[in-house]
């Protein structure tokens, strides 16, 4: 069972300092300098407490707290009021369970260690959306490691966490402020850099590449892959666009090329 704690026995209210300290985690520059994040909802507290020293505090309603028993198990939880919850929460319709993690990112070096297959690397990737869904596609995909680069979103956004649905708990990310450097170590750790942009091989011809050891590199949403940053991958390959779209956007471009290498390296 859970075990319930709170200062009065009743569930703290939104003005409590301890609801208020966590509250601060909504924004970055505090998510930074506390080494902790908030994880929103029962697929990412799920997550967390599946990695050994990631939980450090859950906050719940009692009506939740009572429906996701089982799922608490022995964790630690804190029974808050609705309105506390809700100030938690950046969900329309929040589900009740808010968790007080500890910060996901971890070293370049050694997530690139231990002979991965597949990589994605993103570059400049602004929306949080869009990066949560990449590292969910990621995940499903199989593959082995997810690299935000350069001027990238917060690993930590609560809406990054949320779009990942749970799967920036289940393989490593690392950030790199450098994106040619993030090409470069992934290229010694005897990845094939592979750039999705325009003008490039055939996806689906390419399965002699796609077979190896691979990192994708995407680019930004809004301009796509900078021509330094092309230039340094091993080789360029694109998404054949069979009808009058111009594009896909990137959470599907990735979603396309990690499933691509899937199939070739199984």
């Amino acid at each position: 069972m859970a075990s319930f704690r709170t200062s009065s026995g009743d569930p703290l209210t939104h003005g409590n300092s301890r609801v208020k300290e966590a509250r601060k985690l909504a924004r970055r520059s505090f998510r930074a300098s506390a080494g902790l994040f908030l994880a929103d909802g029962p697929k990412a507290v799920e997550g967390a407490l599946a990695v050994e020293g990631c939980v450090v505090e859950i906050f719940a309603t009692p009506t939740a707290a009572e429906q996701y028993a089982d799922l608490l198990g022995a964790a630690p939880v804190t029974l808050v009021d609705d309105r506390a919850l809700a100030s938690l929460s950046d969900s329309v319709s929040p589900a009740g369970l808010v968790a007080v993690c500890r910060l996901l990112d971890r070293p370049l070096a050694e997530v690139l260690s231990g002979g991965p297959r597949l990589v994605v690397i993103c570059a400049d990737v602004r929306d949080p959306g869009n990066a949560g869904t990449v590292i969910r596609c990621a995940d499903a995909a199989g593959a082995d490691a997810v690299i935000l680069a350069g001027d990238a979103v917060d690993l930590h956004n609560p809406k990054t966490i949320r779009a990942s649905v749970g799967s920036v708990f289940h393989l490593p990310v690392a950030l790199e402020r450098d994106p040619v450097a993030a090409v470069r170590a992934a290229q010694a750790a005897g990845l094939g850099v592979l750039a999705a942009d325009m003008d490039g091989r055939n996806l689906f011809e390419a399965d002699d590449l796609l077979a190896k050891p691979t990192a994708w590199l995407m680019g930004n949403e809004a301009w796509g892959l900078p021509d330094d940053l092309r230039a340094a991958a091993d080789e360029v390959v694109s998404i054949p666009i069979y009808g009058g779209a111009e594009s896909l956007n990137l959470a599907t471009a990735a979603a396309v090329c990690l499933y691509a290498s899937a199939r070739a390296q199984r």
